[in-house]
């Protein structure tokens, strides 16, 4: 009964501390003490207290999970673990307006292979040709935009 009882406490114990500290080593751990505490608990004690094993770790970790959840973030101590401040800003910002640059007419400031660079309306923009491979210096039209960079062509392909 006490290995059983030890068991479940250091179980309960490590499955707290996965909060703290990240990594999921403490809560595998864990629930491998009370997978054993139950495991000893069929063992000892048969059917009926092994359910009862099963119903403590239950109600346990589920009271366990609702504490630090819902009464730990509104703590003093609980306010310094979890976030409360949403990031709305973005890896990066689209490369323009659709209206602004679709049709517009430009030069390509590198080498597009297909990949490469174009100045439009005097701003720098990523850019993928349509066209294949186009050299410095050749006029490009924006014939569309992806995710952060605009599509070109060459203009007598249109």
């Amino acid at each position: 009964m006490n290995t059983i009882f030890l068991l479940f406490l250091v179980g309960f114990i490590l499955l707290a501390f996965e909060v703290i500290v990240p990594g999921a080593i403490l809560g595998t751990i864990g629930g491998l003490c009370l997978l054993g505490g139950i495991t000893l608990a069929f063992m000892e004690y048969g059917p009926i207290g092994g359910s009862s094993a099963i119903a403590a770790a239950l109600v346990m970790t589920g009271l366990m999970i609702y504490i630090e959840f819902r009464l730990l973030p509104k703590t003093r101590w609980g306010k310094r673990l979890f976030l409360h401040a949403a990031i709305d800003g973005t890896s990066q910002p689209l490369p323009a307006e659709d209206s602004a640059v679709i049709g517009r007419p430009g030069k390509t400031l590198t080498p597009l292979s297909p990949s490469g660079y174009v100045l439009i309306d005097g701003h720098r923009y990523e850019a993928f040709s349509r066209s294949g491979l186009l050299a410095q210096g050749e006029p490009v039209q924006v014939v569309g935009l992806d995710t952060f960079r605009l599509i070109v062509s060459k203009p007598s392909s249109l």
